[in-house]
């Protein structure tokens, strides 16, 4: 599962507040050199940084909000750092943090503070609060929570931000008046490189593994599909869930995440949830994981939790491929996303390619209300931010290359 859950007491780890490190860190060039190692950036383009400059210089509390498609999303946000001279505080999930020493210095050293995401964090959430209510530095939030390994899909939003953004305009409206304000922000990775070069190593290791010939006289798309269907029935297999060739891959999908979901739900939360996969997985894993950090549990216990655990992060992993992904747009982009995400899902690592270029594109300004409507059936805040992220990734979508079949 990649590290993300340590088995140890959660501890809030705050930011280092001297800006001056990071800033040094910054004219060295440290983010570049970071960001071409992983994910293979070479190139990053900020715009509309003018709108991040007038709301600070206007004394507004200032709210990021990306879209979260890469794990090195929050590296790139330091381009924006770079462009307007405006240091950022950021919540990052707290495994970060238990890397190494040097890591941890590293990212607090760039504002980052904790957060645990298998929990609740008080700590964590009135510190992002007092920040925004200070308006020391704009606050910088993930709303997706995790990353989605899609560039032009957004997953489900979660509500901390908004909690906090609200909370933070009533206590501002109520001390000076001032305002708070959310900027959602396109994160777009382009690929200007050799897609079918490549695409063609992971394939066909991927092919070697199911015990197949490389096939790299079919078509790319085909050839991916062919291999994504396969892995998908391997899990169903696994699994005890029957083929049902009636079925869309959105179906087959929801029936497998729910066999792996229904009885830990029936365990853990008192009965299945139409909540979405990743609230499920949350409200699952604040059951789940606490004692486990404890050490409190016997070794037969601790073994059965870490495979329900195991079973979540599947559980999450199908849910981050969008049904027609490739056939409805396909893009060098998307072709190059779903490949990459083929090799981390089975190995829990992938090859960097390199040859990125990154586009940050900062969008106008969403003024919040600190009261919240309880009769409505969404978040209105939360509302805005995904149809404004969801309308920024579709103007970027366009800016990627189709792949044509040579």
């Amino acid at each position: 599962m990649q590290g993300v859950l340590i088995e140890k007491p959660y501890k809030f780890v705050p930011p280092l507040t001297q800006t001056w490190p990071g800033q040094m860190a910054l004219k060295l060039g440290v983010h570049k050199w970071l960001l071409k190692s992983d994910p293979g950036v070479v190139e990053c383009e900020v715009r509309n940084a003018d709108r991040l400059k007038e709301s600070v210089a206007a004394g507004h509390g200032v709210m990021l909000t990306p879209n979260h498609p890469r794990t090195s999303d929050p590296m790139v946000m330091c381009h924006v750092i770079v462009k307007t001279g405006i240091p950022f505080y950021t919540m990052a999930s707290w495994h970060l943090f238990n890397q190494n020493a040097r890591t941890t210095f590293a990212i607090r050293m760039m504002g980052a503070f904790s957060i645990n995401r298998e929990g609740l964090d008080k700590a964590s959430v009135d510190y992002a609060v007092t920040a925004l209510q200070e308006a020391e530095r704009p606050l910088l939030i993930f709303p997706e929570g995790t990353t989605s390994h899609t560039n032009d899909q957004l997953m489900a939003l979660m509500d901390g931000p908004s909690f906090i953004a609200r909370t933070a305009a009533k206590r501002r409206k109520k001390k000076n008046g001032g305002k708070v304000v959310v900027h959602p922000v396109g994160i777009r990775y382009l690929f200007q490189g050799d897609l079918k070069n490549a695409c063609e190593g992971v394939l066909a290791e991927i092919e070697h593994k199911l015990t197949w010939r490389p096939q790299p006289e079919k078509p790319l798309v085909d050839r991916i599909v062919k291999i994504g269907d396969a892995l998908l029935r391997l899990k169903e297999l696994q699994y005890g869930v029957l083929p049902d060739h009636s079925l869309t891959l959105k179906q087959r999908q929801n029936a497998l995440v729910d066999r792996l979901l229904h009885p830990l739900e029936e365990e853990w939360v008192g009965g299945h949830s139409d909540a979405g996969i990743a609230l499920r997985i949350k409200s699952l894993r604040m059951k789940i994981f606490p004692e486990l950090s404890r050490k409190t549990l016997s070794a037969g216990e601790q073994k059965r939790r870490w495979r329900q655990l195991e079973d979540t992060y599947l559980a999450q992993q199908i849910d981050c491929y969008p049904e027609q992904y490739l056939t409805e747009h396909p893009s060098v982009d998307r072709i190059l996303e779903t490949v990459e995400k083929f090799e981390e899902d089975l190995n829990d690592r992938r090859r960097v390619h390199g040859n990125l270029k990154v586009i940050v594109d900062i969008d106008e300004a969403i003024e919040v209300s600190g009261v919240r409507d309880r009769a409505a059936q969404s978040d209105a805040l939360m509302d805005q931010i995904r149809e404004r992220l969801e309308a920024k990734m579709a103007e970027l979508q366009n800016e990627s290359k189709m792949y044509v079949e040579h």
